[in-house]
C-alpha cells in the first residue's frame, strides 16, 4: 500500500514541479495529495491509523519524494520529525493524545521550532501563560493543523509544546522567497498573546533530557541527507532522459549516437558512482539509526554517538554529492538544457539553499575529532 500510495503521489507531484518552482508560494494543492496519500500517518503505531514503518521505510520515502520535489519533501520528513519529537520529548499520556488526533483526523504538522531564533517567550500572567514574539524558518506551518514550537521561558530555559496552528494571536506569514526550496512554506510566524496551556508542553524528559531524546537532532539530520541524495537521484534522473532524448554527441566524438560517446559515457560513470557510494553511506545511517531507536531508555552514550557519527559522515557526503551531480549534469546534457523553461537548475538551486540549513565543517570536525582523538559528538539540539 505505501509503495503505490508513493508510487502516485510522485507522479502527481512530478507533473507540476518545474512550473510550481517557478511560481513559488504555497502549495496547498499539493500538500492535500500528501494528506490524501495516506503517509502523513507511516510513522504511527497501527492502533492510531499508521502503518508503524521503522526509519528506513520512512526515509526512503522522503528520498523518493524529493527526487521529484524536494520542497513537499522536506515538508513530508517534518511530519515524522515532529511527531518522533513529540514521543522523544513528552510523556506517554501526550504521545498517546497526540498520536491519536494525528491519526483519527489525518492532522498535517508544521515546525515553528527554531532555538536559535531567540525572539519568542513564555510569560506568567496571573497563573496562565501565553506565548508573544517572532519565529522565522517556520516550515511547513502554513495550511498545517498543529504547530511544534519552542520559546524561552521567564528564567531563559527552553521550551518546546505542540498547539493548534489557528490558535487566537497565532499569524502565519507568506514571508518565504529564496531561489531554491521554494515551497516549504519556510516563513516566519508572530505570536501575539498566545495562550499555552501545561499539558501542552513537552517537558518528560524534554530537550535533551535523556540520551534517548537527543536522537531527535540526529532524525533531522538524516532526513536532510536523503532530500539531499533524492535531489542527486531525480536530477541524474532527469539528465539520462534528456540525454536520451535531446542530447547529441560531439562533433568531432568519432560516433553517431550519444550513448556510445565516450566523454558522456566517462561522466555519467562518475555521477553513477558518487550516487552509490551516498546511497550506501545513508542506508546504512537509517539502519544504526533504527537500531538506536529501538534501543529506547536504554541507548547507551556510545551507541548514541556512534550513529551520530554514520549520520554525519552521510551528511557530509550527501551534501557534496547532491551539489556535484546537481552542477555536473549539465556537462552531460550540454547547452539545450540550459532552457528556462525546463528549469534543470532547480536541483542546484534547492539543494544549495537546503546545504546551507547548517555548515558542513562541523560535522566534519565531528569525524575528525574522533579519526583523531576518538571523542564522539556531543549531542546537542542540533547535532
Amino acid at each position: 500500500m505505501t509503495t503505490t500510495a508513493l508510487y502516485y503521489l510522485k507522479q502527481k507531484l512530478k507533473a507540476t514541479a518545474a512550473e510550481r518552482d517557478q511560481a513559488g508560494g504555497t502549495a496547498f494543492n499539493e500538500r492535500q495529495l500528501i494528506r490524501e496519500s495516506g503517509l502523513l500517518k507511516l510513522f504511527l503505531p497501527e492502533r492510531f491509523g499508521g502503518a508503524t514503518a521503522d526509519w528506513s521505510v520512512i526515509l526512503q520515502s522522503v528520498r523518493d519524494i524529493a527526487s521529484v520535489d524536494s520542497s513537499l519533501a522536506h515538508i513530508f520528513g517534518f511530519q515524522h520529525l515532529i511527531l518522533a519529537t513529540i514521543q522523544l520529548f513528552g510523556t506517554p499520556a501526550q504521545t498517546e493524545r497526540y498520536f491519536a488526533e494525528t491519526g483519527q483526523d489525518n492532522l498535517f504538522w508544521g515546525n515553528a521550532l527554531n532555538p536559535l531564533d531567540t525572539r519568542t517567550l513564555v510569560t506568567k500572567v496571573d497563573e496562565r501563560l501565553f506565548i508573544n514574539g517572532h519565529k522565522s524558518f517556520c516550515s511547513g506551518a502554513r495550511d498545517s493543523d498543529r504547530l511544534l514550537i519552542s520559546a524561552l521561558n521567564e528564567e531563559g530555559r527552553l521550551l518546546v509544546a505542540a498547539i493548534p496552528s489557528k490558535r487566537e494571536g497565532i499569524s502565519i506569514h507568506d514571508d518565504w522567497d529564496n531561489i531554491g526550496q521554494r515551497q516549504t512554506d519556510s516563513g516566519s510566524v508572530m505570536f501575539n498573546q498566545v495562550e499555552l496551556f501545561e499539558d501542552e508542553i513537552l517537558s518528560s524528559p524534554g530537550p535533551l533530557g535523556s540520551t534517548f531524546a537527543s536522537l531527535r537532532p540526529l532524525i533531522a539530520q538524516l532526513s536532510f541527507c536523503n532530500i539531499y541524495l533524492g535531489i542527486a537521484l531525480g536530477a541524474l534522473e532527469e539528465a539520462v532522459v534528456f540525454t536520451k532524448t535531446q542530447g547529441r554527441p560531439w562533433f568531432s566524438s568519432g560516433v553517431q549516437e550519444i550513448e556510445k560517446d565516450p566523454y558522456i559515457l566517462r561522466r555519467y560513470g562518475e555521477l553513477g558512482a558518487e550516487v552509490r557510494a551516498a546511497v550506501a553511506l545513508t542506508d546504512n545511517a537509517a539502519l544504526k539509526l533504527q537500531a538506536a531507536w529501538e534501543q529506547g531508555d536504554n541507548l547507551t552514550p556510545e551507541e548514541r554517538g556512534q550513529c551520530a557519527l554514520d549520520i554525519a559522515a552521510a551528511k557530509i557526503i550527501t551534501s557534496q554529492t547532491g551539489l556535484q551531480v546537481s552542477t555536473k549534469i549539465f556537462d552531460v546534457m550540454g547547452a539545450r538544457a540550459t532552457t528556462a523553461s525546463l528549469r534543470l537548475d532547480r536541483y542546484w538551486r534547492n539543494v544549495r539553499v537546503h546545504t546551507l540549513h547548517d555548515p558542513v565543517d562541523y560535522k566534519l570536525r565531528d569525524i575528525g575529532d574522533w579519526v583523531l582523538n576518538q571523542h564522539l559528538p556531543t549531542p546537542t539540539f542540533y547535532s
